[in-house]
């Protein structure tokens, strides 16, 4: 009845209910840290060309180049269990209603970045002099208060806009949204939320003002013909 196989199992079982109480406990710990990130951005140059916008195109179309200044403050979202945070900005504006389809948004990724805390600086594909400072800075703390915290000014997208239609110029209601991913070590991915909950807030602004992408320039048209 106990046997050595018997033994193993209820050993195993054992060790298995300790690591999942032991990891539930670690992903619980995340709501006693405040998380309190703002972020505020602007658009600088908005420009609608007519196009190949990737090499894998098959036709001209007209997509735009949003170009944008952020200052964003995300260190509190870094806590001991956080392992890297993802951070993009999309562009939104309001889709025309076809059919029963009402309040739909258009969405487009135009910058993101991934930021990794100090304890997983080795996943990120970094040199070894920045890799080196990044773990100098991080020595003697869990946290590096300088993580999290961006400022660019009249930062250039990595991604342009486009749509289906391959019309886009002259889009009214276009704002710029500032979004964040946090993963962990151990627990639940969560992102940026639209209400407060418990000692975790809302993020603090993180929109732009509306804004219309402006029309094809003659002269560009016909350079593109």
């Amino acid at each position: 009845m106990y046997n050595s196989l018997t033994r193993i199992q209820n050993v195993f079982g054992f060790f298995t209910t300790v690591a999942f109480v032991v990891a539930a406990i670690i992903a619980a710990s995340d709501f006693t840290s405040p998380r309190t990130p703002s972020a505020t951005i602007k658009t600088t140059n908005v420009q609608v060309v007519k196009g190949r916008p990737h090499y894998y195109s098959t036709k001209k179309e007209e997509y735009a180049i949003i170009k944008f200044s952020l200052d964003a403050d995300l260190s509190s979202l870094f806590t001991w269990n956080t392992k890297q945070l993802f951070v993009y900005i999309t562009a939104e504006w309001p889709a025309p209603p076809v059919g029963d389809s009402m309040n739909q948004t258009n969405k487009a990724v135009i910058w993101d970045s991934i930021i990794t805390s100090p304890s997983a600086d080795y996943l990120s594909n970094l040199g070894p002099a920045t890799l080196k400072k990044l773990k100098r800075s991080a020595e003697g703390k869990s946290i590096d208060p300088s993580r999290g915290k961006l400022s660019f000014k009249n930062q250039k997208p990595k991604y342009q806009i486009s749509h289906p239609t391959g019309k886009i110029a002259e889009t009214d209601d276009v704002t710029l949204h500032v979004h964040y991913n946090v993963q962990p070590w151990v627990g639940m991915l969560t992102w940026n939320q639209n209400f407060d909950f418990g000692r975790w807030k809302k993020m603090g602004q993180g929109i732009s003002k509306a804004f219309e992408l402006p029309a094809i320039k003659k002269k560009d048209a016909e350079k593109s013909k």
